[in-house]
């Protein structure tokens, strides 16, 4: 066990961030080492702490508007623009009938955490806005998208379908209510401006998927993915006859409580 610790020094020693040095640390450790049981105890290791490190760095900031000068989204359905709104830069969809995407080029998600600020409508039916996942084309994605127009809607049953959670395209919003119902959709308490920039962040760990909006530290839906897929194109989502404001999208292998 001295021995093992001893390896274990001489790797994290050689600066962890950087995977070339923790190769030299280990071939160090190595050569000082003459028992497979060693050998085979200290790979283990470097590959668990090489693992380790460069699952915490897996985190990307997207600038939106400047990935779309950059030709570094593809577009379905929608046009798109630059938008400067404040201190939010970022992109506008537009209107158009059907689901609207905004891929993400070369961009591939698993698990981790999705978060953007999103602005949408006060406006009955007009206002979808959201994130998809896991696609594997533009009609195979899960998506999880806030209907705003019903953040504050008096009627009871329009209160409670505020966020929502589909897989297209076998489970679709209207499939999900009628058969199960009130299982992917929910109010949000205390919900924020319906016309205003709110911050929302999805959560993907296996087979479940959690989101939080602003600071709150409950999650407003909790589900578990429907679809079968674990891995695929990321982009943003708008719903049939809605456009929606994008800006400040992190995207995270690192699970946030």
């Amino acid at each position: 066990m001295h021995d093992i610790l001893h390896c274990v020094n001489i790797i994290v020693a050689s600066t962890p961030r950087k995977s070339k040095t923790f190769e030299e640390g280990f071939w160090r450790c190595r050569s000082t080492q003459n028992t497979q049981i060693m050998k085979n105890t200290i790979v283990s290791m470097f590959f668990f702490l090489l693992a380790s490190f460069g699952f915490a760095q897996k985190k990307l900031a997207f600038n939106l508007s400047d990935a779309l000068q950059k030709n570094k989204i593809n577009v379905v359905y929608r046009q798109i623009q630059v938008l400067e709104d404040g201190d939010k830069k970022g992109v506008r969809l537009s209107k158009e009938r059907e689901e609207g995407l905004a891929w993400l080029k070369g961009v591939k998600f698993s698990e981790g955490t999705i978060e953007f600020d999103v602005k949408g409508q006060d406006v009955f039916q007009q206002s979808f806005v959201g994130v998809a996942f896991h696609a594997q084309n533009d009609s195979t994605y899960d998506a999880v998208y806030f209907r705003p127009f019903n953040f504050y809607a008096k009627d009871s049953v329009r209160y409670i379908h505020a966020v929502q959670y589909v897989a297209h395209p076998q489970y679709p919003w209207k499939k999900l209510r009628d058969e199960r119902n009130a299982q992917f959709e929910k109010a949000i308490p205390n919900a924020p401006n319906p016309n205003e920039w709110f911050h929302a962040k999805v959560v993907v760990k296996g087979k479940s998927v959690q989101v939080f909006v602003n600071d709150r530290k409950e999650a407003v839906l909790k589900v578990e993915k429907l679809s079968v897929f674990s891995k695929g194109q990321i982009g943003l989502f708008v719903g049939d006859g809605s456009g929606g404001d994008f800006a400040n999208l992190v995207i995270s292998k690192k699970i946030v409580p």
